[in-house]
């Protein structure tokens, strides 16, 4: 293990817990937010680091006993085998991982090719995340939708958040980053009369929340134009000019919003969505591998780019990154996600061990 990375991440534990202390600290809610999550991250870390002392102390002293009475030779020999075990642990801790694991994160769910078809499967992806997300206590707010005539959704931004700090820096990011990409579906569709099976897809884009210190945006920079909300096949919901969307000058980036009927609601809604997608652009320039993951998100929705296919005659699942199949499809859409996730980790978690930083978010 890298001992200057251990010294530096312990000696940082160690100011932020200081910081934390600090009754000053609390007059900024949004700092006090961003080093607890750091703290909370690094709180395992040093946990990890504190047994392997204790065991290594305790491997010492049955050593010294051992050397005055050989009788103590199995105890030290018993005491020694824990140690590998500690020192790969804490190895592992050490691996450069994820900077935005313990981020909150905004997931946009856009219907694709198939018509009112991909609109109910983009429906079937939502509740699905909606479920998993309650399943593990997060909190999951709407930011804007809209909705198609069969009760699926065209597009919609929801953000996904924790309740307080995230337990060992593992936050929403950490688990839902793998889902950014296209879905694809295989049923037979309620649309279609002749119980043909067709396939269609809907595209996932999962960014990590950014908080006002993340991104900074100038003011110049940015043109925002207001229309009338509109809902599903196309009629008028509000009657003023609600609706709000903003360009990015500099990258083009464009988000609009008209969930809410307040303009202002709407902009606020608009900015959150522009930060977390402009903190995503400056982390791909930053981190050229990282942004070989990210170009693994949807960028246009094609049936070519999927990462995973919900075969529903077969009640079969399959995550093409990493050829995992389940045949418990109807369990995964009822929220039930952990397994393939969990594969998932495993194989971000197999490929930094050895030295392959741009993970298997790649289709």
């Amino acid at each position: 293990m890298s001992n200057d990375r251990l010294t530096t991440l312990l000696e940082e534990y160690a100011d932020l817990e200081k910081r934390m202390e600090d009754p000053s600290i609390h007059a900024d809610q949004a700092l006090v937010r961003r080093v607890g999550r750091r703290f909370a991250e690094l709180a395992p870390l040093y946990a990890a680091h504190a047994e392997l002392e204790a065991a290594r102390a305790d491997l010492a002293a049955a050593r010294e006993l051992a050397a005055e009475d050989p009788a103590f030779a199995s105890e030290a020999d018993a005491v020694a085998a824990t140690l590998p075990p500690l020192e790969d642990k804490l190895g592992e801790m050490l691996i450069p991982r994820d900077p935005n694991d313990a981020k909150d994160v905004i997931v946009e769910i856009k219907a694709g090719e198939g018509g009112q078809e991909s609109a109910l499967f983009a429906g079937d992806l939502l509740r699905m995340y909606t479920r998993y997300a309650e399943r593990h206590g997060w909190v999951v707010e709407v930011i804007d939708s809209q909705e198609s005539d069969l009760g699926g959704v065209k597009d919609i931004s929801v953000a996904v958040k924790t309740k307080g700090m995230p337990q060992g820096g593992h936050g929403v990011w950490s688990r839902l980053k793998w889902e950014g990409g296209v879905h694809r579906v295989q049923r037979v569709p309620v649309t279609e009369s002749q119980g043909r099976i067709h396939t269609s897809a809907a595209g996932v884009l999962v960014l990590p929340e950014a908080e006002d210190v993340d991104v900074q945006i100038e003011p110049n920079d940015l043109r925002i134009d207001v229309f009338r909300s509109s809902g599903p096949g196309g009629q008028s919901v509000n009657t003023t000019d609600s609706a709000v969307r903003i360009t990015h000058l500099p990258t083009g980036t464009v988000v609009s919003c008209q969930n809410e009927k307040s303009q202002l609601q709407n902009k606020e809604s608009a900015m959150r969505i522009l930060r977390s997608r402009l903190l995503a652009i400056a982390q791909e320039e930053a981190d050229a591998a990282a942004s070989d993951s990210r170009k693994a998100q949807v960028r246009t929705v094609d049936r070519s780019e999927r990462i995973r296919t919900y075969n529903f005659p077969q009640n079969r699942i399959t995550d093409h990154r990493i050829g995992y199949t389940a045949y418990n499809l109807d369990l995964v859409l009822g929220g039930e996600l952990d397994a393939v996730l969990d594969a998932l980790t495993d194989a971000d978690r197999q490929a930094r061990l050895a030295g392959d930083t741009e993970i298997s978010r790649r289709p």
